[in-house]
């Protein structure tokens, strides 16, 4: 995701603006740490990411930072007295945190002056589709978890897509991610005006008595940010204005807990041959296996997150996602710990064979054009997988990038794009992705749901061919609209242009692509041949106070004649005649939600 807002495009919602100056802030943290180039990203990251320019050393304390705003630099002039910074200091008074248009995980709105008088404040200003915001909730839940009691979090949901404005969507997000701090929804973005944010996600501290601390934008700030607040808890304390009682938020995992056979499901794969279903209970922590009418074959995974190889009574994952299968052997990919999975189904058992258990967020790994050990280098968010042969191609979500990982040498290598997050067409190793997210194939070329660009990309399986875009423009071009994937430019253009929101998932049947349009909630179709996008299935047939037929289904899958939709925020299966267009969800028999972890 980019942080410049692109030129207006008659078929674009408005998006967040980049600002011309900051809030006079203390402090602009200075990261001596790598940054990830994404969404959240400075223009300055972006460029030593992709080899456009290095990262330079702090700025010195006085200089001017971006936007011209002062910066204080290196961490040893976060507090230069030891108590509470420069003596002549004067302290700006954070804005409070009205203007939202809902607060959830919450029993209403909170404000700085009286509810959070006391305490840390943390502004987390996300947006529930940004991989880097997904990647910095480790972090987050971290911090929590060390400073208990001193420390809030708030996360600010600044959304980018139309779908994302909607509360439902936000609540159901911090479900999934199981987010344990108040969230407010942004819809309009008032706050991050109020803020003067230009990225995500950023980082926004407040100090225990209502002053704005500093802010940093990116991933990898743990180790700033746990610096930072345990400096003002120290100095807070000394101080006698930091308040330790706990607080405790009302949040969304109390009413809604889990407890369905599948929750936040997120890929599926039909095995038309073995006639059985792969299902990733992604928020579940497991993977469930079923024949194609329901009947449990085997659940595996203990149901807690972990990374833990081993039987499948014993073994772990954590929010897996896509999935392939070649006879009695399953793949998946292992989003959150950044691993590739093998599944033995005779011997029942999960071996590791790709990364090595951390993220990975070395520019270098994105530029390798020679192979390397599959489990001596960290992945970044795999989100889904396809299997040629003995080629697993690898949807590398948070390199924005598509890997290829050989099997029988057991090495790994970018297969296309060069790193850089946004949309171009080329050779195989310049062309540009925004967060592929899904994968497909008719056997001559890939097919992919480039997610962040709301795009459905075709790779080569040829090294020597060329990337194109079937559907989609940017990083801000979305919609929800049928007609050509792409129609002519210009004023004489005589074909209106398709648009999609945020799509996940994308299968292939009978020449025809068949995508899971997941921010609209609706099953489209691309032609091969014609080029044009239609509306298969969605909304609600039932009229406006009926059920909706899909709610954000992000993986999908052909096998016999029909459709198997992971529609991932009803925790559900849905069954897709294609000839008839009938619509029904799949009873799981003998599947049960997992056992409760032990207090």
């Amino acid at each position: 995701m980019s942080d410049t807002a692109p030129a207006a495009d008659p078929a674009m919602p408005s998006a967040p603006s980049r600002r011309g100056s900051r809030l006079p802030w203390p402090l602009a943290f200075t990261l001596a740490l790598p940054l990830t180039l994404g969404c959240g990203t400075s223009d300055l990251a972006a460029d030593a990411a992709t080899g456009r320019a290095s990262a330079s050393a702090p700025i010195a304390p006085g200089d001017k930072g971006q936007n011209g705003l002062p910066n204080l630099g290196a961490l040893a002039s976060v507090r230069q007295d030891g108590k509470g910074g420069k003596k002549d200091e004067k302290k700006e008074p954070a804005p409070e945190l009205d203007g939202g248009v809902a607060w959830l995980n919450s029993a209403g709105p909170l404000t700085l002056k009286k509810d959070l008088k006391g305490k840390i404040v943390i502004l987390d200003f996300w947006t529930l589709c940004c991989i880097n915001c997904i990647h910095i909730m480790p972090d987050l839940a971290k911090l929590e978890k060390k400073y208990p009691n001193e420390l809030v979090v708030i996360g600010v949901h600044s959304p980018k897509f139309e779908n994302e404005k909607e509360t439902a969507s936000i609540r159901k997000a911090i479900l999934r991610y199981q987010i344990e701090h108040p969230v407010v929804n942004d819809a309009d973005h008032k706050l991050w005006n109020k803020f003067q944010v230009d990225a995500w996600p950023t980082f926004v501290v407040i100090d225990p008595e209502g002053n704005l601390v500093g802010y940093t934008s990116g991933e990898g700030n743990y180790e700033l940010l746990d610096v930072v607040v345990g400096k003002l808890v120290d100095e807070h304390k000394k101080k006698k204005t930091l308040d330790e009682k706990p607080i405790r938020f009302d949040l969304a995992k109390f009413r809604e807990t889990g407890d369905t056979p599948l929750f936040f499901p997120g890929k599926v794969v039909a095995d038309e041959p073995g006639r059985r279903l792969f299902i990733a209970d992604s928020t579940h922590h497991r993977i469930v296996v079923t024949d194609l009418t329901g009947n449990k074959l085997h659940v595996i995974g203990t149901g807690a997150p972990g990374k833990t190889d081993g039987a499948f009574d014993k073994a772990q994952f954590d929010d897996p996602q896509g999935m392939a299968v070649r006879g009695d052997t399953l793949f998946v990919a292992d989003r959150k710990n950044h691993l590739v999975r093998e599944i033995d189904l005779k011997a029942k058992t999960v071996a590791t064979i790709a990364g090595n258990g951390t993220q990975d967020h070395e520019a270098e790994s994105r530029r390798l054009t020679q192979p390397v050990p599959a489990k001596e280098i960290g992945l970044n968010s795999p989100w889904d997988l396809w299997l040629g042969g003995d080629k697993l191609y690898i949807a590398m979500a948070g390199h924005h990038q598509i890997w290829a990982l050989d099997l029988k040498e057991k090495n790994l290598i970018p297969y296309a794009g060069n790193g850089r997050e946004t949309i171009g067409d080329g050779p195989l190793r310049r062309a540009m992705f925004a967060q592929p997210s899904g994968l497909t194939s008719d056997g001559k070329f890939l097919y992919v749901a480039d997610s962040e660009i709301s795009a459905i990309r075709k790779v080569p399986l040829d090294p020597e061919g060329k990337v194109e875009t079937l559907v989609g423009r940017g990083l801000f071009v979305f919609g929800d609209v049928d007609g050509a994937g792409q129609a002519a430019d210009g004023p004489l253009a005589a074909k209106t242009e398709a648009r999609l929101q945020h799509a996940l998932g994308v299968a292939h049947a009978d020449g025809k692509l068949f995508i899971a349009d997941t921010y609209n909630s609706k099953i489209k179709t691309y032609d091969l041949k014609s080029g044009e996008v239609k509306t298969f299935l969605g909304g609600r047939p039932l009229g406006w106070f009926g059920p909706d037929l899909f709610n954000e289904p992000a993986g999908i899958s052909y096998a016999g004649g029909k459709l198997y939709v992971a529609d991932t925020n009803a925790h559900r299966v849905r069954v897709v005649d294609v000839a008839t267009k009938t619509v029904t969800t799949l009873h799981l028999k003998g599947v049960e939600p997992p056992a409760a972890p032990k207090k």
